[in-house]
């Protein structure tokens, strides 16, 4: 291969990495083109883009960004594909549902949010929960205190206004 389609894929990679905050390194050898396929579908259909890539091209696109994946290096052998989202816990979620039928693919490492989890953590990785999830978590808590005190107020006025009428008619 020459030097220049060398520069441009390792520029491809760069390009897909930066335009997203996590990413996997995942290995899917030992996957028959009819299983890859699927598992590419699968990626299609929740929004992951996967990408086989030679691990040398990886790691040359890797440092040429600013942030530092310097841990991801040591995992970089063998058969390699990136997983890129949007989501963090949104590809380790494919895996898993994957391996329900097949025991590949296997986690290498993952780079979410700047931080570096390496090996094969997908139940741990699955679990995690999503930015958007954990703004939901903080409104769900942010509004049970005010549901609260609305409740408490409506029943306190119910009462307050038989209180009242009791006190009214005791009068007459």
């Amino acid at each position: 291969m020459r030097k220049e389609n060398k520069a441009i894929i390792i520029e491809e990679i760069a390009n897909i990495i930066s335009s997203y905050n996590t990413v996997y390194v995942a290995d899917i050898s030992g996957l028959t083109v009819e299983k890859s396929n699927e598992l590419r579908k699968l990626c299609f259909k929740k929004g992951v883009r996967l990408k086989m890539v030679k691990n040398t091209f990886l790691k040359k696109a890797l440092e040429q960004l600013d942030t530092d994946y310097s841990e991801l290096y040591p995992v970089l052998h063998g058969t390699s594909a990136i997983m890129v989202s949007e989501t963090g816990n949104l590809p380790a979620r494919i895996i898993k549902t994957f391996r329900g039928k097949n025991p590949i693919p296997a986690i290498k490492a993952a780079h979410i949010d700047q931080c570096v989890y390496v090996g094969d953590q997908v139940d741990f990785l699955s679990s995690l929960k999503s930015r958007e999830e954990l703004i939901g978590d903080i409104i769900t808590l942010l509004q049970s205190p005010a549901k609260n005190v609305v409740s408490a107020l409506q029943s306190g006025g119910n009462k307050l206004s038989g209180i009242v009428k009791t006190l009214s008619e005791k009068n007459n």
